[in-house]
């Protein structure tokens, strides 16, 4: 049974279809990355996996446990819909960090809330508290911001603030990690630092899903690549697959384009 999967995904907005019956499956610890044109509908379906949008048909499972099944209202209460959002840590594009916050803060802030909720924190809150900014603590050196914790986002550049994001994401514990085009906010000279940490993830076997347009990143990092055009999975398969011998004419005309463009 794969570790995770997705079943006939759909999504409209009014008359707009923008998710068309969405398939794949993926297993722990692959990396997976979602290319295509602008409005293919890469975005929208990471945040129907993160339950910030609400398919309008289909199946999400991880593992044998459903996490959304558009047919059964138990699966949409917004309760269950609130725990099950945990299982996908994702990371945006401009950050959304909390600027009144300093990144150590914006790191502990969803530990925090969702230990609130515990039947013990009132007697237990000192210790949960500490044990939470351990954590977040060491997820910021490991991000290389050791001597960051204590800044503010208008502090740091957009490397270190994605950097942060990254943090807070992983601090959740999450069981895929998703990236929603994770350098696009950044000048190229901090593009670099930012793929930096998430091949250094990949190579500890971290489950993700990264939409993104660094063509060389997806092909180098990928286990496997799902090309999206106007709503469908075009093509899917591993990268030498995908960028080597591409099988329907419009992966190749995407590909010829963004070569052709970035020469």
């Amino acid at each position: 049974m794969a570790f995770l999967q997705v079943e006939n995904i759909q999504k409209s907005f009014g008359d707009t279809s923008v998710l068309k019956d969405i398939s794949f499956t993926m297993e722990q610890g692959e990396v997976l990355s979602m290319i295509g044109s602008s409005g293919s509908g890469k975005t929208t379906l990471l945040r129907c996996l993160n339950f910030l949008e609400r398919p309008d048909g289909g199946r999400i499972l991880m593992g044998d446990e459903v996490l959304f099944d558009a047919d059964d209202k138990h699966t949409l209460r917004e309760s269950e819909i609130r725990k099950k959002r945990l299982h996908f840590g994702l990371v945006f594009q401009n950050f959304n960090l909390f600027p009144q916050y300093t990144a150590l803060q914006n790191v502990m802030l969803a530990r925090e809330l969702l230990a609130r909720e515990q039947p013990d924190y009132k007697d237990n809150k000192r210790l949960i508290r500490q044990e939470i900014q351990q954590q977040a603590e060491a997820l910021l050196i490991q991000m290389g911001l050791k001597d960051k914790m204590q800044h503010y986002p208008h502090q740091l550049s957009g490397g270190q603030c994605q950097r942060v994001a990254i943090a807070r994401a992983l601090n959740l514990h999450p069981d895929i990690l998703c990236f929603d085009e994770p350098t696009s906010a950044l000048d190229p000279e901090l593009t670099g630092e930012v793929l930096k940490v998430i091949r250094e993830l990949a190579d500890k076997d971290t489950t993700m899903i990264i939409v993104t347009h660094e063509m060389s990143f997806a092909r180098d990092v990928a286990s496997k690549v799902i090309f999206m055009d106007d709503g469908n999975i075009c093509e899917m398969g591993t990268p030498q697959q995908v960028f080597e011998n591409p099988q329907q004419e419009r992966t190749r005309q995407f590909l010829n384009n963004y070569t052709s463009n970035n020469l």
